[in-house]
C-alpha cells in the first residue's frame, strides 16, 4: 500500500464519515434497530467508497460503533459490521473500475451498481442474524417465512435509503470535486474536468 494512502486529510475524512454514520444512526435510534425495518439514514454514506477508499474502513468502524446499541449486540457488532465492510469494498471496486468514466450513462451505471452492494449484503445477511442466530421469528410463523419477510423489508428500506438519499449525496460530492473544493479532493489531486458538451447533430 502506498505511503501516501494514510494522509492527514484522508484520516480526517474517515473520522468524519464514521462519526456521521454513528450520529445519524443514534439520532434515529427508535427505528434504527427494529428487526424487520431498520431505518438508518447513515446508509446513504455507503456511496462514498465510489470516491474515497478511506470510506471503506470508516463505514466499518461507524457501523460497529452504531451496533453497540443494537438488541442483537454481539452478532450485529461483528456480523452486521462485516456485511457493511464487504459491501463497502465491493462499492469501492465499482468506483475504481469506473474512475475514468464521467459521462451521464457511466455515472448512472456506477451509482446503480455501487449502491446495489449495500442493499444486497444487508438484505441477505441481517435476516440471518435476526432469524437464525437470535431466533426472532416474529415476522413469520416459520423460520423460512421469517427470513424472507425480513429480507424483503430490508431490501426495500435499504434501497430507499441508499438510492433515495445516496444519489443526492453522490451528486453533491461530485459537484464539490469538480469545483475543486479541497475537502473533497486528495493531496495534489486536480479537480475533475467539466463534462464535454454534447456534440451537435
Amino acid at each position: 500500500m502506498s505511503k501516501h494512502f494514510f494522509t492527514t486529510k484522508r484520516l480526517c475524512r474517515a473520522g468524519v464519515i464514521a462519526a456521521l454514520y454513528v450520529a445519524l444512526t443514534y439520532a434515529f435510534m427508535p427505528v434504527a434497530y427494529q428487526g424487520i425495518f431498520q431505518i438508518r439514514p447513515g446508509e446513504a454514506l455507503t456511496v462514498l467508497p465510489l470516491f474515497f477508499p478511506e470510506a471503506v474502513p470508516a463505514l466499518y468502524v461507524g457501523c460497529m460503533l452504531s451496533n453497540l446499541a443494537s438488541p442483537f449486540l454481539i452478532y450485529d457488532v461483528f456480523i452486521g459490521s462485516l456485511a457493511t465492510l464487504a459491501a463497502s469494498l465491493c462499492t469501492f471496486l465499482i468506483g475504481y473500475l469506473f474512475r475514468k468514466y464521467e459521462g451521464k450513462c457511466a455515472v448512472a451505471l456506477k451509482v446503480g451498481l455501487g449502491g446495489l452492494f449495500p442493499v444486497l449484503w444487508n438484505a441477505f445477511v441481517i435476516p440471518l442474524v435476526i432469524v437464525f442466530l437470535c431466533n426472532d421469528t416474529s415476522a413469520g410463523a416459520t423460520v423460512p417465512l421469517a427470513y424472507w419477510t425480513n429480507f424483503a423489508s430490508l431490501l426495500l428500506t435499504e434501497a430507499v435509503l441508499v438510492y433515495g438519499l445516496g444519489i443526492p449525496l453522490y451528486l453533491f460530492v461530485a459537484k464539490m470535486r469538480k469545483k475543486g473544493v479541497p475537502a473533497f479532493l486528495d493531496h495534489k489531486q486536480k479537480p475533475l474536468p467539466p463534462a464535454a458538451p454534447d456534440a451537435q447533430a
